[in-house]
């Protein structure tokens, strides 16, 4: 995984305690870091970056502030950095990260066939994502894969949270179109809701 031991600061510094505050953070942002570079290795040097930067930086965050949003914001800002740098648009890419979520969901209990249809749940569900316009792939990775509040996600995407509510409106109602898309048997059919259970979360 990411190691940036080596650019926490030594304990007499004063951003010491805020660069471990914001390890806590580390594994949400190599997750939203692999939606948005062409790979793991770019996503991890960017969150390696973006750790660099709030380091850097921590005397502008206000201690009662959301640290959160405010280390997706700079990751993102990085980002954009990079692909204007590029001039090659933006690059989301396989979301692999979310593997380990969907191997979660199948429990030890099931039964091989049953843990099959749930993990091709999952398949689908990355498929459907990864095909969504940046705008609407962005905003649902921070809302149902990285749990960010609609304020948390207007602070990280420089929008306001109305904007934020529609647009994620529309990328849930692309997403669901979408899934139903899906031709599979009828018993993968009968367990179309429990894919779809993410369209309609928090609504």
């Amino acid at each position: 995984m990411i190691d940036v031991s080596s650019l926490i600061p030594e304990p007499s510094r004063p951003e010491t305690a805020f660069a471990q505050k914001a390890l806590t953070y580390l594994d949400g942002l190599f997750s939203y870091a692999v939606t948005l570079c062409h790979g793991q290795t770019e996503a991890e040097d960017l969150v390696q970056e973006t750790y660099l930067r709030a380091v850097r930086s921590f005397n502008q965050h206000a201690p009662d502030s959301n640290l959160k949003a405010w280390l997706y914001a700079i990751l993102r800002n990085a980002w954009l950095n990079q692909v204007r740098h590029e001039r090659s648009g933006p690059r989301m890419v396989d979301m692999n990260d979310e593997e380990g979520s969907c191997a979660a969901a199948v429990t030890s209990g099931n039964d091989p066939y049953t843990s099959y249809l749930s993990q091709a749940e999952c398949q689908d569900v990355r498929n459907a994502v990864r095909n969504l316009p940046t705008q609407y792939r962005e905003v649902i990775v921070l809302r149902e894969f990285e749990g960010l509040s609609y304020q948390e996600i207007a602070v990280v995407l420089g929008i306001p949270a109305g904007t934020v509510m529609s647009r994620l409106g529309r990328a849930r109602d692309r997403l669901r179109e979408a899934l139903s898309q899906w031709n599979g048997s009828s018993t993968r059919s009968a367990k179309m809701t429990q894919r779809e259970a993410i369209c309609d979360d928090a609504m």
